[in-house]
C-alpha cells in the first residue's frame, strides 16, 4: 500500500485534484452528460445575448450540478468502500439520497433556465411569425 499523508506542496495538490477530475470524467457517464448538457444554456446565453447577471446565474447553476455530481460520486464510492460492495438497506438509502440531491439540483437549474430563456423564446417566436 502506498504512503498516505499530506501533499508535499501546492503543485502535488493540484495534480491530485486534476487526477480526481480525470477519474470522474472517465468513470462516470452522468458527469460527462452533465458537462455536455451544460453547454446548451451557455450557447443559449450567447445566442440571446444574456445580461452579465444572467451569465453569472447560468454558470453558477451549471457548476452547482457538476459539484453535486462530484459529491454524489464521493458518497457512492465511500459507501461501496464501507460495505465492500455488499447490499445494505442503509447503503442504498445513502446512495439514493445523494442521487436525489443531484436530481433536485438539476430541476432547480432547469427552472432557472426556463425563467431566463422562455421569455427569449417567446419573443423570438413572435418575431418569426
Amino acid at each position: 500500500m502506498g504512503k498516505i499523508g499530506k501533499n508535499p506542496n501546492f503543485f502535488a495538490s493540484v495534480k491530485h485534484a486534476l487526477d480526481g477530475i480525470g477519474i470522474i470524467l472517465k468513470e462516470e457517464k452522468n458527469m460527462r452528460s452533465h458537462a455536455l448538457l451544460g453547454l446548451i444554456p451557455l450557447l443559449l446565453a450567447w445566442f440571446f445575448e444574456s445580461s452579465t447577471m444572467e451569465w453569472i446565474v447560468i454558470i453558477f447553476c451549471i457548476f452547482l450540478v457538476i459539484i453535486m455530481e462530484f459529491l454524489n460520486t464521493i458518497f457512492e464510492n465511500v459507501v461501496d468502500l464501507v460495505t465492500d460492495y455488499e447490499y445494505h438497506p442503509l447503503a442504498k438509502k445513502a446512495k439514493d439520497i445523494a442521487a436525489g440531491a443531484v436530481l433536485v439540483t438539476v430541476f432547480f437549474t432547469i427552472l432557472i433556465a426556463a425563467i431566463i430563456f422562455l421569455p427569449e423564446f417567446v419573443e423570438l417566436y413572435y418575431k418569426l411569425i
